[in-house]
């Protein structure tokens, strides 16, 4: 699945179940989350082996809040997200009239990573706000400064870009209030960037999505996170499900135009991830949401179910009951 890991704009040929049923010439256009992109990417790659060609699919990389300025502005068919629509996002799309269907798609392990020489095994969220706050620019600049028994080594930190929702998701998580960092940092939408950045340093860190670390676990070492429970965990399907890798697991999810969905290019596109998405999620090292979860979107679809069940906060920490939980009250 390298492939579907390329951090460029991926602009694939994709035909309908049904070419009696196709628009010549139809294009989807979908946008936003780096880390919803091998999802997405994975979806559409099947979608047209199964279809053969009568729709084209563009599928952009512009970071999340990048992808929702497009399609809040009706540039976008479907909007790829690693977090919650926000209130302002959703001001900017009451303005156009934009209304949508809110699709979580899977589970992600935000993933913390260090170069695989790094003596680092295990950091807790304290030493993480430590490195990442924003009274740190400038000042938190060697490792040993997060802690004594770290080496003195200089700190080099690599992170999302603040298009990015998970840059928007880390920055809560860590330091309590999204978007607040340090800026001195390399910062990129491109993850591949950072796997580079990291890979290249012993003295690097840096965050995103689980599958940019599974498909570059070779160059890369996942750390251990300290959860509330005082438990060092580390990303997993399993510690995702079981919630101990609280705060950094996070829903990802797909944001669809309503007036977009009446198309049947788009309808056909959707319904052929909800079917298949959970397959793909886990192929790419996502952990699929229970049956049910994709069975409810397709109610929500039928049923005309709008908006958002975050009210355009942001929130760390819920776990997929809670999700589902959400979604049954939709």
């Amino acid at each position: 699945m390298s492939v579907a890991l390329k951090a460029v704009v991926a602009v694939a040929g994709f035909a309908v179940m049904s070419v009696a049923h196709a628009q010549s010439g139809a294009v989807v256009k979908v946008d936003g989350s780096s880390t919803v992109y091998p999802v997405t990417e994975a979806v559409a790659e099947d979608f047209q082996k199964a279809a053969k060609g009568a729709i084209k699919v563009t599928v952009g990389i512009s970071g999340t809040g990048g992808g929702f300025k497009k399609f809040c502005r009706g540039e976008t068919d479907i909007s790829n997200a690693s977090r919650p629509i926000l209130k302002k996002e959703m001001e900017e799309c009451a303005k156009l009239g934009i209304k949508y269907y809110e699709l979580p798609v899977a589970f992600d392990a935000l993933t913390v990573v260090v170069n695989p020489k790094s003596k680092i095994n295990q950091l807790s969220v304290d030493q993480l706000k430590k490195m990442w706050e924003p009274a740190a620019q400038g000042k938190v600049t060697n490792w040993s400064q997060v802690d004594p028994s770290f080496p003195d080594a200089p700190l080099k930190l690599f992170g999302a870009g603040s298009d990015s929702g998970t840059f928007d998701y880390f920055t809560e998580a860590v330091n309590g209030k999204s978007k607040a960092s340090r800026g001195d940092f390399t910062a990129s939408e491109d993850d591949n960037v950072l796997v580079q950045g990291v890979s290249r340093d012993v003295n690097a860190l840096g965050y995103f999505g689980y599958a940019y670390y599974y498909e570059n676990k070779s160059k890369l070492k996942a750390v251990a996170i300290v959860n509330s429970k005082g438990k060092a965990v580390l990303p997993s399907e399993q510690t995702v499900i079981d919630g101990s890798y609280n705060p950094l697991a996070r829903p990802i999810f797909i944001y669809v135009n309503e007036k977009s969905y009446d198309k049947p290019e788009v309808r056909q596109f959707v319904e052929f991830y909800m079917k298949n998405g959970p397959k793909l999620a886990s192929e790419v090292k996502y952990v699929p949401l229970p049956a049910k979860a994709y069975q409810g979107n397709m109610e929500h679809l039928a049923k005309k179910k709008l908006g958002t069940v975050f009210g355009g906060d942001a929130e760390v920490g819920v776990t997929i009951e809670e999700l589902l939980a959400r979604e049954a009250k939709m």
